[in-house]
């Protein structure tokens, strides 16, 4: 009997540990398995992340819950499966998807658990726009006036953020923010024709939009 339990092989537990842990440091060192092993790997752990962050941001987060408390109030009922993890070709942390009405999380773009949370209330402030105003995303004014109202209200523009982007300033420093982020938002609408139509856009709404703080009672 102890012939046989010594020459008995690793159990299926065994294996499945020992292969998590062998994928694990070949994704940390780079060494070990394929090149398409490790990406795949490196997508997985950055999907897990970023559900696990969404859930606790959804359930925890104040400015995130208020979010969604205001869109529940204009008919859109958010849940899990109207913000969505997934990788993202272009240099972005997130987006709102129109068509779909949900969010889009880029995994692996996120700086840290705060930038998952200011971009989760920034695209949310879009949704919010597209429930209660009807938002035409083809009208370039309507696109700039909720640009300036998520960047404004989701914390893009906080002095933090844009020291971590390597921008300094003291003076209206916040506007200054929200308008450039705004205009570089509307030049990538496809039906923006040039850089001069996506200023004068956001330049023809500034006033307003920037000043509707809905649903919060100021800039948090």
């Amino acid at each position: 009997m102890s012939s046989e339990s010594s020459t008995r092989g690793p159990s299926k537990e065994d294996q499945t540990t020992f292969e998590r842990w062998r994928r694990h440091f070949s994704m940390i060192t780079g060494l070990g398995g394929t090149q398409e092993e490790r990406a795949a790997d490196m997508e997985a752990y950055h999907h897990r992340m970023c559900e696990k962050r969404k859930r606790e941001l959804m359930t925890y987060s104040p400015a995130v819950v208020f979010m969604m408390k205001h869109l529940k109030l204009t008919g859109a009922d958010v849940s899990e499966d109207d913000i969505v993890c997934a990788p993202c070709d272009f240099n972005r942390s997130g987006g709102f998807i129109p068509e779909a009405g949900v969010v889009l999380l880029c995994q692996g773009k996120f700086l840290n658990k705060g930038h998952m949370e200011d971009t989760i209330v920034h695209e949310l402030v879009h949704m919010y726009d597209h429930a209660k105003f009807k938002v035409d995303w083809n009208n370039l004014r309507h696109h700039a006036c909720s640009e300036i109202r998520a960047n404004s209200l989701g914390g893009d523009c906080r002095w933090s953020r844009e020291f971590q982007r390597g921008i300094f300033a003291f003076s209206k420093q916040h506007q200054e923010c929200v308008r450039r982020r705004a205009v570089l938002s509307v030049r990538a609408n496809p039906a923006c024709p040039d850089q001069a139509a996506a200023e004068k856009a956001v330049n023809e709404v500034w006033e307003s939009c920037f000043n509707d703080t809905r649903p919060f009672d100021e800039i948090y």
